[in-house]
């Protein structure tokens, strides 16, 4: 707050240049979603303090955009929504857009689950009215903007992402039932519709495609990676579309892989000058979590983004031009980094560097002003990349508090509601976690340290829940649960678990 009494000098006596000025009293009016201890369900400290204070400033990033829906608040561009008015939402921005994009409830989503799980209705309310809002064709508008007609390429499948991921964590199968066949329609109708019949690849710009942008409005065309391996992602994940999956993974490694630098290409359509050849990072990153990549391809794309596009606040979401979009090496989004950080979390070797990458992209917005919130992209020179239209409390950008929940502290659902889970930290150079976990079932509380030659992990199991879990450990040594040395499967620098039971136990492994 600022108070100025500034006069010209001609108009004294009636007034003057100073003087005083008494306050009572300063509220605060908190329309959003107030976070305060009670009100969450979930939690993550660890070694690395600073990890930690990016966990729950991302938290409050989030919070800042869950928010009742009003005529008077939202979007004016046409984004008034009857069957929204009223209703606890995740908005795209505590400022700007303030819209509910279904891009903006992919990660907020979760985000809002590990934090507040009781607010998730925020997300289902999102979901529920876009796919009230579905075309014939099966296409799901991204938000309610234009009257439910931005035409975005990409939205719809993350309306299938967030809509599973609802279920999983809430177990809201009720949800599921009755949406169903509108995400049957979404992967049946529509992007088959728009896919190249010779190289069996999604093609924006084919069909009623022609003119859509995607998150960020971008101008490609083509046959583009990250669509392709986004729309694999999601299809593969039922038997019903095993055959369009394997199909799709087969024609991108045989029409994107550049192996010039062991990377994927960003789309077909690189022709022209202006087209130069280039390589995005939404991309390469969902190639890896999607399974398009082996093992060796994964770790190649991973390091060549790592050399190609690093920057002191991030990595950059393309490592050339792509035309009419100023600064693309330059530009960090926490969105798009949010898929590279996963792969390489789940590529083995390559933990630690996505510690290092999370320390230069939120390590950057955690000291520059406002010093608290997740930004909604980073521009050159590490200032706003939109000046001062650039939204500062952005939920998109809130992937922190997944990485660190699911990956270092290793809790994941991987059936509606934590039936069923699996616990699997990934230390990544970090000495000790711990964290909880709200489910519909009860709390999933963690400990876990690492030392030289053991590993200490502690958990509570909700009644009602089934866990399989890995602990860190190699060949050799010996595992003790609850200090009784059991037998177990060794994978991949874990060893595996599958028989404890609801209730708390400590489980080590020596070596």
């Amino acid at each position: 707050m600022r108070i100025a009494l500034d006069a010209l000098a001609s108009d004294s006596p009636y007034t003057q240049a100073n003087g005083t000025v008494e306050i009572s009293s300063v509220n605060v009016e908190w329309y959003a979603f107030l976070g305060i201890p009670d009100t969450y369900t979930g939690n993550f400290e660890c070694s690395d303090e600073q990890l930690t204070q990016y966990w729950y400033g991302a938290a409050y990033t989030n919070e800042m955009c869950i928010a009742t829906f009003t005529p008077n608040t939202t979007d004016p561009r046409d984004a008034n929504s009857p069957g929204l008015d009223g209703k606890l939402v995740l908005q795209d921005g505590a400022k700007r857009d303030r819209d509910p994009y279904v891009g903006d409830v992919a990660v907020p989503g979760r985000t809002t689950y590990l934090t507040h799980l009781q607010a998730s209705h925020a997300a289902k309310n999102v979901l529920a009215d876009l796919a009230e809002h579905q075309r014939a064709d099966g296409w799901i508008p991204p938000a309610s903007i234009s009257n439910y007609t931005l035409p975005l390429f990409d939205y719809p499948l993350w309306w299938v992402v967030s809509s599973w991921e609802y279920v999983l964590y809430t177990g809201d199968t009720d949800y599921a039932k009755t949406y169903w066949p509108n995400l049957v329609k979404v992967l049946d109708s529509f992007y088959p519709s728009v896919t190249n019949s010779s190289s069996e690849l999604l093609s924006k710009g084919s069909g009623v495609t022609e003119g859509y942008g995607d998150y960020a409005f971008l101008p490609r065309t083509g046959q583009v990676t990250y669509y392709n391996a986004f729309y694999l992602g999601e299809a593969a994940t039922s038997k019903r579309w095993n055959g369009e999956g394997e199909a799709v993974s087969k024609a991108i490694n045989a029409h994107l892989w550049d192996a010039k630098v062991e990377a994927y290409l960003d789309s077909t359509n690189l022709t022209t000058s202006i087209n130069q050849t280039r390589h995005a990072q939404d991309g390469n990153g969902i190639a890896v979590l999607a399974g398009v990549a082996s093992p060796n391809r994964a770790k190649a794309a991973l390091n060549y983004l790592s050399s190609s596009t690093g920057l002191e606040y991030g990595n950059a979401f393309f490592d050339g031009r792509l035309p009419d979009v100023d600064n693309a090496t330059q530009r960090v989004y926490a969105f798009t980094s949010l898929f590279e950080l996963q792969g390489r979390f789940l590529t083995p070797g390559l933990s630690e560097s996505a510690i290092e990458e999370i320390s230069r992209l939120y390590g950057w917005m955690a000291t520059h002003d406002p010093m608290i919130t997740n930004w909604e992209g980073i521009g050159p020179g590490g200032l706003l990349y939109e000046q001062g239209y650039t939204s500062m409390a952005h939920g998109w950008s809130t992937g922190i508090v997944s990485l660190m929940s699911n990956y270092v502290l290793g809790v994941m659902p991987t059936s509606p509601g934590f039936a069923t889970w699996t616990l699997k930290p990934i230390p990544a150079g970090l000495k000790w976690a711990k964290g909880r976990v709200g489910t519909p079932r009860g709390d999933i509380v963690v400990y876990w340290r690492s030392e030289k030659n053991e590993f200490r992990l502690q958990v509570t199991i909700p009644d009602g829940t089934s866990v399989e879990v890995g602990i860190p450990a190699q060949e050799g040594g010996k595992i003790l649960v609850d200090g009784e040395q059991v037998e177990a499967a060794y994978e991949a620098g874990y060893a595996e678990l599958d028989t404890l039971k609801p209730g708390t136990h400590i489980v080590v492994a020596k070596q």
